[in-house]
């Protein structure tokens, strides 16, 4: 990724490790759209006083040309179960992206009515002959 990666983790215990997670998994959005501008990734725990046990909240912001796309991922128990999941979204996210920008879309061939087939058909045959 060319442009710098920026991290905000907030009521989490910041680790290299999961600094260093956050960073390859950022990398290999690149894989995806060659064109990503810009990177934000905020871990954060929202719900200090949640009665159930740790919640975390991963938002990722990823500036593309003439986009932003945006992914928002709430609830999971396990801060690396929360990353992969946002990564994963960010990814679908980016190859549709990608798809409509290139232009990738399924075109149908238009269907003839029934009398302009027939009347081909029966031309094909007279040259046969």
């Amino acid at each position: 990724m060319q442009i710098p990666l920026q991290i905000t983790i907030r009521d989490v215990e910041h680790s290299e490790a999961l600094e260093t997670h956050i960073r390859d998994k950022a990398s290999k959005l690149d894989e995806f759209f060659k064109h990503i501008m810009s990177c934000r990734v905020v871990v954060e725990m929202p719900h200090k006083h949640h009665q159930q046990g740790k919640q975390y909240n991963v938002r990722i912001d990823i500036g593309v040309p003439g986009s932003e796309i945006v992914v928002n991922r709430d609830h999971a128990e396990d801060i690396y179960v929360a990353l992969r999941d946002a990564f994963d979204a960010a990814k679908r996210r980016l190859e549709d992206y990608a798809r409509k920008i290139r232009g990738d879309v399924k075109k149908h061939e238009p269907k003839r009515p029934a009398e302009s087939r027939v009347a081909a058909e029966e031309s094909e045959g007279e040259t046969d002959e």
